[in-house]
């Protein structure tokens, strides 16, 4: 190659560098804002990206995810949110109660799009479903609502434990209503519940210990994103302490947990990245109401049951979506 060709190809290429870069630069950031630790959550995040998909958004092609996780330490949560604020995110995708409530306390101009388990109003996230108003709004799912079911169907499994127990995350803004709605429900069925709370793994381990002083025979775990990231620590210290306990979501029983009922939440976060795609093409929170994930499942499985020495009745087996065997 003759000189003056070569110059003129290595000025060509080095205009070209600054000009891709700044078509990578244009590409629209989404913040995704999630309490708990990302190597647990690659489920979730997959179901996201497949939301964001079908609305014509793929990762690294026409937009960008800032993932932002507490890694179980929540205490970074609200700096965490206001780092994606500083770096003005088109979205901000809040995955959980917590995280949802933080990122609305933190912008009220960047689009705020929420997973959450529990009533959104009550959360102070909309003022109503139908028409959230303002730059927040997102989707629902029954988790909450089936607490009380959960305590009814692990009765059902286990009628002869007289006295249950409730572990809560004392964390989770919906902690204080789930708590109450078990009491009520155990009330009406003529239990004793203990409730223990915990917000970290080593606080999981000593609520067993708790559970076991209290003379708990039968265990409901509630919904939080603390305990789906310690599924498999939580079934094991179940079996370790033969307490039969019903799960909130399916990924329990996948780990060796007895039973679970409730929405299926990977199925809400696909909604919501059907949301997030649309805040890209231009849509506005206040124009979208609270979508309502309704898919709602009972997954037994019989293999740890064996070992734990329940029997399930035919009504509940009937009832399940999906049995392990």
């Amino acid at each position: 190659m003759r000189r003056r060709e070569f110059i003129t190809l290595l000025g060509g290429a080095s205009a070209a560098w600054p000009l891709a870069a700044r078509a990578q630069q244009t590409l629209p950031v989404v913040g995704y804002l999630r309490t708990g630790s990302r190597a647990a959550s690659s489920d979730r995040e997959a179901a996201f990206r497949e939301g964001l998909g079908q609305i014509g958004f793929a990762e690294g092609r026409n937009v960008t995810i800032d993932y932002r996780y507490t890694e179980n330490q929540n205490d970074r949560l609200s700096a965490l949110a206001a780092d994606l604020v500083r770096r003005k995110v088109a979205v901000i995708y809040a995955g959980d109660s917590t995280s949802a409530v933080t990122a609305k306390a933190v912008t009220t101009t960047i689009p705020v799009i929420f997973r959450v388990g529990g009533d959104p109003v009550q959360l102070g996230l909309v003022p109503s479903l139908s028409q959230p108003s303002g730059n927040v709004t997102g989707v629902s799912f029954l988790n909450t609502t089936t607490g009380a079911i959960r305590m009814h169907m692990l009765h059902e499994a286990v009628p002869n434990a007289a006295v249950m127990g409730l572990l809560v995350n004392p964390a989770n803004p919906l902690a204080e209503t789930d708590t109450r709605e078990a009491q009520e429900a155990a009330q009406k069925l003529g239990l004793e519940l203990q409730v223990v709370g915990a917000s970290n793994a080593q606080e999981i381990d000593a609520s067993f210990a708790t559970l076991m002083q209290r003379r708990v025979r039968a265990l409901v775990i509630n919904g939080n994103t603390i305990f789906s990231n310690r599924r498999q620590q939580l079934a094991i210290l179940a079996a370790r302490h033969a307490i039969p306990a019903i799960y909130p979501q399916r990924g329990f029983p996948d780990a060796g947990g007895l039973m679970s009922y409730g929405a299926n939440g990977v199925d809400a976060d696909r909604l919501a990245g059907t949301y997030v795609g649309r805040m890209l093409k231009g849509d506005k929170p206040a124009a979208l109401p609270v979508q309502q994930a309704v898919k709602v499942e009972l997954v037994i499985n019989l293999i740890t049951a064996k070992a734990l020495g329940v029997t399930f009745p035919l009504t509940l087996l009937g009832r399940a979506d999906e049995v392990i065997e």
